[in-house]
């Protein structure tokens, strides 16, 4: 085991979280923008106004993309584990 493969798979791990995570924060990200449009229009300045919509907005990204979730993890964890005996070379 080399250092450029632990250095690889630490890599794939990161860019996997990253990748997993984009559409909770994208949804999250656009609904805070609605909301802090919505209150510099109607000069509502109430700053717990934001948490319920960004909550609800990443629920329903989880909900729309965790088929798509399950199947990226469930990949990279059968790869990780059907190269186990690469990895012990």
């Amino acid at each position: 085991m080399t250092h450029e493969f632990v250095v690889s798979i630490g890599r794939q791990a990161i860019e996997l979280t990253l990748m997993l995570s984009a559409p909770m924060l994208g949804f999250g990200l656009v609904v805070g923008l609605l909301v802090s449009l919505f209150q510099a229009v109607t000069q509502i300045q109430e700053m717990t106004l934001t948490f319920i919509p960004k909550i609800l907005a990443v629920m329903l990204a989880m909900v729309l993309f965790m088929p798509w979730m399950l199947r990226v993890m469930l990949s990279f964890t059968a790869r990780v584990l059907t190269d186990i005996p690469q990895y012990l070379q």
